[in-house]
């Protein structure tokens, strides 16, 4: 889904970006909600970049990466933390790119995402490869999300990448059914052991 934001270019350099986990929705410019194998996503452009909320019946995952103010955590290169039953990893990088490359490079993802029944492109006023690209699928078991904050102005395209799992708890082998307690061998009447055998002659 292609959309032009009504909004003025706010995030105007990569370097502004911040990452967070676990904000409240923020208000948005515009939104996809998708169902992906039970599980509900909904892409959220904001008019400083993106957020991504993930519902299911063990809770939400709320990823926002935007120009937050007051936020102390910039974009980080690489995460992997817990919340609560997810495994969750989070990847983002920098290209810097010359100016015709960078028009071939937007020109592709715009093509991609926009024609993507699982992908939201939000395009800012002023430039048409001023925008922010989100893209989902779910791939064994797991919800996979990447995004793109393209930067024409210093030819700087920001791409993230994004997994969720569900963590594996192992079973204890205290609690695990299917292992059985090893006792000792039962007692005879008369307090031998039956599987020995008396090798005394009678």
């Amino acid at each position: 889904m292609l959309t032009t934001l009504n909004t003025s270019y706010t995030d105007t350099r990569a370097a502004d970006l911040a990452w967070a986990l676990g904000r409240e929705p923020l208000p948005a410019l515009a939104t996809l909600d998708l169902e992906l194998a039970g599980t509900k996503l909904q892409l959220r452009l904001l008019g400083a970049s993106h957020q991504v909320l993930l519902e299911e019946e063990r809770g939400i995952c709320s990823e926002t990466v935007a120009c937050i103010a007051g936020s102390s955590t910039p974009l980080p290169l690489g995460v992997a933390k817990r919340v609560d039953d997810w495994e969750y990893e989070f990847a983002a990088r920098v290209e810097v790119l010359s100016p015709g490359s960078f028009a071939g490079r937007a020109q592709e993802l715009l093509a991609l995402v926009s024609d993507h029944p699982h992908g939201l492109v939000g395009v800012f006023p002023g430039s048409p490869y001023a925008f922010t690209a989100l893209l989902a699928q779910h791939h064994e078991g797991q919800m996979h999300w990447r995004t793109w904050h393209a930067y024409p102005q210093d030819g700087q395209l920001v791409a993230t990448r994004t997994r969720v799992g569900v963590r594996v708890r192992r079973r204890s082998s205290s609690t695990d059914p299917r292992r059985k307690a090893v006792g000792p061998a039962p007692q005879s009447r008369t307090g031998r052991n039956p599987s020995r055998t008396d090798a005394r002659p009678r």
